[in-house]
């Protein structure tokens, strides 16, 4: 359910920062670009939008018998049903798009929660969206696979592609070109706003999730039979594939890089996260999970409680990687010893996680409808904030880590002033 987050908040500075899971450092040389022709780098026409003094919101939405409690800011309640995906304009932060189960897909203003344009035309469930690198374009997608790309000044639709059932959708962080993977095993890249496109053919399996990474010149793409491949944009082959008992035992469901691309994380439904070298495709360890406590045995007509890795990424300060687990355990893992440095419980699945950018901060968002900052230094959390009615299904964070925004299935987006004292 990761949305294919825009690559350009990650130029980040100062100890405030955060960087989400799906951002992969700083860009650098683009030859995809030139490669693909005059791309237009162009840094203007991004919406800006007032920065009004926050609104505040009475409980809403919240179900009988549900905790009342509300620590948001700003609700957003023009979605009719679950909100999936959610991500901020990188230029200025004042911008939102959200995406849901109601075939719709908003962008508004995080500072008073203000429609600016509905993305309209979906017939699925907007499942992907993101701004630009430079917020001059935002893309939706939905699960059938139609994409559409909007000019945000202009409010208005100047492309749209249909490809098979979507699975994952990101833009270059340098560049106006998109990538997506599909259910046939298929990877796209297009320029916008011409629509020069290329594809790269993985397995007969869906393309289950990628990432491009920080050279803007490469992407790591995970696939359902456990393979991972890295492609070479610009050629358009595969530099390195894993698999096997170098891949994993079952779907891909996350990928990630650390800032500087040099080392990969995967994570899978077969619970465990692979750290790969990107130079090389080889596997440097591999994290796996033990349970918490020892399962009983199963009776017949039971369900095995299942786990998978949900979501992972690295810390830019010190040398640890945190993964996310569906059973609620988020384990800090020391890349240093390669040994397990700290686990968090949750009391239900991880969704998401994303680190600060300058810190040893990471939150989560989870099936329980909290968002949680822990210190990964010493495992404990930090602060927590609630306010939906149901599960977070997505979040993203600006750049100065005083807001979180979360979609959720109460139908509702909301955003939360995460300013902490201690900083």
């Amino acid at each position: 359910m990761e949305p294919g987050e825009d690559p350009g908040a990650l130029d980040l500075h100062g100890d405030e920062e955060i960087i989400e899971v799906v951002e992969l450092g700083p860009p650098g040389p683009d030859d995809l670009a030139e490669e693909m022709e005059d791309v237009d780098f162009e840094d203007e026409g991004a919406e800006e939008a007032d920065a009004e003094a926050w609104d505040s919101e009475d409980d809403e939405g919240v179900e009988d018998g549900m905790e009342a409690q509300d620590d948001s800011e700003v609700t957003f309640s023009l979605h009719s049903a679950s909100v999936f995906c959610v991500s901020l304009d990188p230029k200025t932060n004042t911008l939102a798009v959200t995406g849901g189960e109601d075939d719709k897909a908003f962008v508004w203003r995080v500072s008073d929660g203000e429609l600016l344009f509905e993305c309209s035309g979906h017939k699925d469930s907007v499942t992907c969206a993101g701004f630009s690198h430079d917020s001059v374009f935002v893309a939706t997608g939905d699960m059938s696979g139609l994409i559409k790309v909007w000019r945000v000044d202009a409010k208005e639709e100047v492309w749209s592609f249909e490809v098979g059932d979507l699975e994952w959708m990101e833009w270059h962080p340098q560049a106006h070109v998109l990538l997506a993977g599909t259910a046939d095993g298929n990877t796209w890249i297009w320029k916008i706003p011409s629509g020069d496109c290329k594809t790269f053919q993985g397995p007969a399996c869906p393309a289950t999730c990628g990432r491009i990474l920080p050279d803007g010149k490469r992407a790591v793409v995970g696939y359902e039979d456990g393979t991972m491949r890295i492609w070479d944009l610009k050629q358009g082959t595969s530099l390195h594939v894993l698999k096997g008992q170098d891949g994993h035992q079952d779907p891909l469901t996350c990928v990630a890089s650390n800032q500087d691309g040099s080392l990969i994380m995967t994570g899978s439904v077969d619970c465990h996260a692979k750290l790969v070298n990107s130079a090389t495709g080889k596997v440097v360890c591999v994290f796996k999970m033990e349970s918490v406590t020892p399962k009983a045995p199963i009776s017949e007509g039971e369900e095995a409680e299942s786990n998978s890795v949900e979501s992972l990424g690295f810390c830019n300060v010190m040398p640890l990687a945190a993964v996310g687990y569906l059973d609620g355990t988020l384990a800090i893992y020391d890349l240093s010893t390669q040994s397990l440095r700290h686990k968090c419980q949750h009391e239900s699945g991880i969704v998401q996680l994303l680190w600060e950018e300058s810190s040893a901060v990471v939150y989560t968002c989870s099936l329980d409808g909290a968002v949680r900052l822990w210190d990964a230094r010493s495992g404990k959390m930090i602060s927590e904030y609630r306010g939906h009615s149901a599960e977070i299904l997505d979040f993203a964070v600006n750049k100065d880590a005083s807001i979180v925004v979360t979609t959720s299935g109460d139908h509702q987006a909301k955003v939360f002033c995460v300013q902490r004292p201690d900083r």
